[in-house]
């Protein structure tokens, strides 16, 4: 007879890693992640992070995608291969679905969009293998999800029009008008 798999929120090691450049948010993340009995440390840097899972690889693990020094997914990578079992979840402001993709292939678990409250990590985090994320009560138009697009392939140009302009195979007036108007909701 095969023992069934224990369930996530029995598991004895609640160990929380946090990783996270703003820090009222990581400090009241810890705060309320403590409160649902996690044993939570909190790192500020991909290099702070990966030295965490370096000395002490934890059972569970919230990351931001954009960190001051580089990128979350760094850390997730270190993490699946210190220890497998881990659970991940990345978080980020800029959400896409290749960046989605590549988490998951990263071994991330799930891939929320900011704000996420704890709530919503917590249940990613104790989520089963089959289990859906709850659709969003209000989600990104699909205006909001272009303009976020385009900031983001923006920002990693170095704020370069004509270099995002090219890469998006559009129009650099066209592209500057976009830039120059605020997001839509």
């Amino acid at each position: 007879m095969v023992d069934a798999p224990m369930p996530l929120e029995a598991r004895a090691d609640k160990s929380l890693l946090i990783v996270d450049d703003d820090r009222p948010f990581s400090t009241r993340l810890a705060r309320a992640m403590e409160g649902r009995g996690y044993v939570v440390r909190v790192a500020e840097s991909v290099a702070d992070g990966i030295s965490a899972i370096e000395s002490e690889p934890p059972a569970f693990a919230v990351i931001d995608m954009r960190l001051g020094d580089g990128n979350g997914l760094d850390v997730i990578e270190r993490l699946k291969e210190r220890r497998p079992d881990a659970r991940g979840v990345i978080l980020t402001g800029y959400g896409n679905i290749a960046t989605a993709v590549t988490a998951v292939k990263l071994g991330a678990f799930d891939y929320l969009a900011k704000p996420a409250d704890a709530d919503e990590i917590h249940a990613a985090l104790m989520a089963g293998p089959d289990e859906r994320a709850v659709p969003p009560e209000n989600p990104m138009s699909a205006d909001r999800v272009r303009w976020e697009h385009i900031q983001r392939v923006y920002e990693l140009c170095g704020r370069n029009v004509s270099e995002t302009a090219r890469r998006l195979n559009m129009h650099r007036r066209t592209l500057q008008r976009i830039l120059a108007k605020r997001a839509p909701r």
